[in-house]
């Protein structure tokens, strides 16, 4: 039976699942940055993994239960990098992956998801009607349906990042971490709060899409609708494990304009030599806000993908940065 809240035993377990497929990701020091903010900022890259993104460690550790289970297919819905995460851990399994996208789906990460054999449907106007979709067709041919923002086990696969921060630095200030569904910023802060408790957590959600980080503040579900050039910031409806944990761990729930995103992609580039996509430069956005706050701190930011088209790049290098400009 899975355990109703993330535990440091499953984040544990969930580590030795994934590990055969993923090797530890990269914590590095930026110095630039460091000297910016007059703190010390360490950058910790899920860029490098297969699939560019953070995603591959929840969707191994869902599909390698579905597996144990002798389920013959797993579907899932996503905005793009959640989708090829499923649909790598499936085909590495053995078994068929589903994945349903909203329409406009994103055409760089609809690529990868049919390069690793995922089979897509491109249907519903924003990722919540995208899920009720998928959540009907797994019902219907008993596939397992991997929830992002519901799944245990994909929560706790996304807190293995966090562990990994926690096994190779001490003594950490402030955890700045992307907010889309909150399966990422719930997992780790469950997680680093066990390992650090002194550690702040801090989640960085798109402007344009608010909900979940209204819901933290207003301590109950808020809806509210999308706007945002960043795919892996957005939901509109809160998911409600995702949302109980963060209510109970996370410190506080900042908001970041698209302009600020697109200025964080070029930042990086330019201080750190990093490619990044909008969402994963929300945690600098958020750090540079409030750099007030982290002086002389330790800081680690989440770098969660890489996925940028080439437009997008274009539009962010035409983007003055946020430092260095």
């Amino acid at each position: 039976m899975k355990p109703s809240f993330p535990t440091l035993d499953g984040v544990e377990k969930a580590r030795k699942v994934i590990h055969p497929y993923l090797p530890v990701t990269p914590l590095v020091k930026s110095e630039l940055l460091s000297q910016a903010f007059d703190a010390d900022i360490w950058l910790k890259y899920e860029t490098v993994t297969p699939i560019s993104s953070f995603k591959i460690r929840g969707a191994i550790n869902a599909v390698s239960y579905a597996k144990e289970q002798a389920i013959t297919g797993v579907v899932t819905s996503s905005t793009g990098n959640h989708g090829q995460g499923v649909a790598y851990a499936a085909r590495v399994s053995g078994l068929t992956a589903n994945i349903f996208l909203p329409k406009p789906a994103n055409p760089i990460k609809a690529k990868m998801i049919e390069a690793f054999g995922g089979l897509i449907t491109e249907d519903g106007s924003d990722i919540d009607e995208a899920k009720h979709l998928a959540h009907s067709f797994a019902e219907k041919n008993h596939y397992y349906f991997i929830d992002d923002g519901e799944d245990i086990l994909v929560m706790e696969g996304a807190g293995t990042i966090a562990y990994e921060i926690s096994s190779e630095l001490d003594n950490i200030d402030y955890l700045l971490v992307p907010l889309g569904g909150g399966n990422l910023s719930a997992g780790c802060a469950s997680t680093l709060k066990s390992l650090q408790p002194q550690a702040k957590i801090i989640t960085v959600q798109a402007k344009g899409s608010p909900a979940v980080t209204e819901s933290f503040h207003a301590r109950s579900p808020i809806e509210r609708p999308i706007d945002s050039i960043a795919d892996g910031l957005v939901t509109r409806v809160p998911p409600k494990l995702a949302l109980d944990v963060l209510l109970k761990f996370l410190d506080d729930a900042w908001l970041a304009t698209d302009e600020d995103l697109l200025a964080a992609v070029h930042t990086l580039v330019a201080s750190a030599h990093v490619l990044v996509e909008p969402a994963g430069a929300a945690g600098l956005v958020g750090a540079w806000n409030n750099k007030h706050l982290l002086r002389g701190k330790r800081v680690v930011l989440i770098l969660t993908g890489s996925n940028i088209s080439s437009q997008l790049l274009n539009r962010a290098l035409m983007t003055p940065p946020l430092i260095f400009n």
